[in-house]
């Protein structure tokens, strides 16, 4: 198979009307999808569902995914830890010592 080139490449997308490249306008003003909401639903959980199972306050939640705040840094942690390993996570939290 012979690698296409950048000229080819740019070619076949602008032929594909499922595929035409966006402009530098266009992805300025393209709306962000948060992290947090990528995570949430590749986990394939509901707003409400992923607040109780992490102990997110619900409102902190809808905030940080509709870009009205950003995670602070220990909220970064607690996500990144959930993103690695989110049954993990959950497993600590339902454990209450004696």
């Amino acid at each position: 198979m012979r690698p296409m080139t950048e000229e080819e490449v740019l070619t076949a997308a602008l032929t594909d009307p499922d595929a035409i490249p966006m402009t530098e306008a266009q992805i300025r003003n393209a709306r962000r999808v948060s992290r947090v909401k990528t995570m949430r639903r590749a986990l394939q959980l509901t707003q409400e569902e992923f607040s109780e199972r992490y102990h997110i306050p619900l409102g902190t939640l809808r905030d940080w995914e509709q870009g009205r705040t950003e995670p602070d840094q220990t909220a970064q942690a607690y996500l990144k830890a959930i993103a690695g390993n989110p049954e993990a996570v959950y497993q600590a939290l339902q454990f209450t010592p004696q």
